[in-house]
């Protein structure tokens, strides 16, 4: 069977397909790098130049999400390695999540259950969710869905991408910090890359104000992470959503607030979702192997 590799360990929910139809090598170690044919791994893998020189028959990288920031798009692109993605197969399991940390983050229901189960009752009063103003940065699949679900919460509904979209009803607005001022929850949904790190910055963050939330469901990367903690310490902001982190699985004490609902990078961790992420994966690397267009094919 053909040789591929994992530089890291992978989902339990992928490693018994992939080893149904190759030889899987988990981890540079023991793998033969002259012969490995694919590279397999999460959003967050990391793949340069240095590495691509390391696997000489290297003909595709396959990516177990749809993130792939951490890849040279143009060290592959060099060398004719293709690129895939398992798109569309996450995508409302992510928007459902994003929905539920901000209703967690509006209604303290992270902070009520850890009082009741202290022997409390008395908590302090929770913000209305309906009616706030929604912007959301970043419109693609998962943006979209994320702004499906939260309009009709919305008193209105704004959104940034890199340009206006014409087959939505909602209102664009190009500026970052713009959207942010007309938001009361701001709602991460973007790429990371392509100028974005740290593009949640303390003038961002300013913006939004002392009554609002910010939801990542994004990357970690794309939040000034040391303006954020200041901004909930201060009160410079209400409160924060968090599914993603800039150093996981690292988590800084200064995010461990009552105002803050955190979760571990789990947007796409629904037992349907992973199933059919590790099928399209597979998909896609059938395909390619069969001299077919990979379904997950990034151009």
């Amino acid at each position: 069977m053909i040789p591929i590799l994992s530089p890291s360990p992978l989902p339990k929910t992928l490693v018994p397909s992939l080893r149904d139809h190759y030889t899987l090598y988990v981890g540079m170690d023991e793998a033969p790098l002259e012969a490995v044919r694919a590279l397999v791994g999460g959003g967050s893998m990391t793949v340069d130049a240095a590495l691509l020189d390391r696997l000489p028959r290297l003909e595709v990288v396959a990516v177990h999400g749809v993130g792939h920031d951490g890849i040279d798009k143009d060290a592959l692109a060099a060398r004719g390695v293709a690129l895939t993605i398992t798109r569309d197969v996450l995508t409302e399991d992510v928007a459902d999540l994003a929905i539920g940390l901000w209703l967690a983050v509006e209604r303290r229901i992270a902070a009520n259950d850890r009082a009741v189960r202290g022997g409390g009752w008395s908590v302090p009063l929770a913000r209305r969710a309906t009616g706030r103003r929604i912007g959301i940065y970043g419109l693609g699949a998962i943006g979209r869905a994320i702004a499906m679900r939260a309009a009709p919460f919305a008193g209105e509904l704004c959104y940034s991408a890199r340009a206006a979209k014409p087959d939505v009803p909602w209102r664009f607005v190009a500026d970052l910090t713009a959207l942010t001022a007309a938001s009361d929850v701001l709602f991460l949904a973007a790429a990371a890359g392509s100028g974005n790190e740290g593009a949640v910055d303390a003038a961002v963050l300013t913006a939004l104000g002392p009554e609002g939330v910010l939801v990542n469901v994004a990357r970690g990367s794309l939040v000034d992470q040391a303006a954020l903690i200041e901004a909930l310490a201060t009160g410079g902001i209400a409160g924060a959503g968090l599914d993603v982190f800039a150093d996981e699985p690292e988590v800084p004490a200064g995010l461990h607030r009552d105002t803050v609902v955190l979760s571990p990078h789990q947007g796409s961790a629904t037992v349907a979702a992973r199933a059919a992420m590790a099928a399209l994966l597979v998909a896609n690397l059938d395909a390619h192997f069969a001299g077919e267009v990979p379904p997950g094919l990034v151009r």
